[in-house]
């Protein structure tokens, strides 16, 4: 069960990285959540994975760490915050610049023109004319 959730911690990282790296401001605002997510769950695994274990509040003498419990809800009302201040953000600057791109300046795409044929296709095909 701990590889299982040290590869989904993983995966989730390199998601949020990945989305974090792009250039649009979606893809930024998804990989922090992504990001979040990945950060609450270690801190949840912290404080140890336990099945049938009862909560601090019962007279068992071994029950669960409430720590990392509390850490992660804390944290994840911190993300929900940060994360809609990012998408208001982003929504302005899509609204005030009128592109979604990180940098404010979009990038001109460049035109599909045709290819040259190059010399070596024109000699074979001349000589085979020939």
């Amino acid at each position: 069960m701990e590889l299982l959730v040290a590869i989904a911690i993983g995966v989730l990282t390199f998601s949020g990285v990945y989305l974090i790296l792009r250039a649009r401001t979606f893809s930024v605002a998804l990989g922090l959540t992504l990001f979040s997510y990945a950060v609450n769950l270690f801190l949840f695994v912290m404080g140890r994975l336990h099945t049938g274990k009862p909560a601090v509040l019962s007279d068992a003498t071994n029950y669960t760490d409430p720590v990392p419990q509390a850490l992660v809800l804390t944290a994840i009302v911190i993300g929900f915050a940060m994360t809609a201040f990012v998408l208001i953000l982003a929504l302005r600057a899509h609204t005030e610049l009128g592109n979604d791109h990180v940098d404010g300046v979009e990038k001109p795409k460049k035109e599909n023109k045709p290819r040259r044929k190059s010399n070596r296709a024109n000699k074979k095909r001349v000589g085979a004319t020939r």
